[in-house]
């Protein structure tokens, strides 16, 4: 049931979807490797008045949207103690901030290696890189898929 196809299956009603229905649940797509076009997904978790030091930064080396989220979470800091109107407080989850940055593979050192400066502060709790590959993106208006996507 499957068979070759130089563009990744994205969406139903592309031409390039092949498969049947599973469960009556619709079209299937099978995806097939898109040759030549690795995308990165990098995930960053910063302290949050590095944000816009980061974002300016990478905007210098060529990036061109991000998604920023507001989290909390715990690391080797493990939280810390607070005295708030003269009680102490354990605060177990340090706020945080997270980046989502998809790239070229080709620009993912770059945007590694600029967070990595950009955010550091040579104390506990400067947060983590993370790097993933993207099995496939999609720009939602036009169709556009992988690097062209971005």
């Amino acid at each position: 049931m499957t068979a070759f196809c130089p563009v990744r299956a994205l969406y139903l009603g592309c031409p390039h979807v092949f498969g049947r229905t599973r469960a009556g649940l619709g079209d299937v797509a099978f995806v097939i490797n898109y040759e030549g076009k690795n995308v990165k997904l990098i995930i960053a978790t910063i302290k949050p008045f590095k944000l816009e030091e980061v974002r300016e930064a990478l905007t210098t080396v060529g990036v061109r949207g991000m998604m920023v989220s507001e989290i909390k979470g715990f690391g080797s800091q493990s939280g810390h103690t607070e005295i708030y109107r003269g009680a102490e407080y354990a605060v177990n989850f340090v706020p945080k901030v997270k980046l989502e940055i998809v790239v070229q593979d080709s620009m993912a050192e770059q945007v590694v290696s600029t967070i990595a400066a950009t955010a550091k502060t040579e104390k506990i709790g400067d947060g983590k890189i993370f790097v993933l590959d993207v099995e496939s993106a999609m720009r939602v208006r036009t169709g556009e898929i992988n690097d062209d996507a971005l």
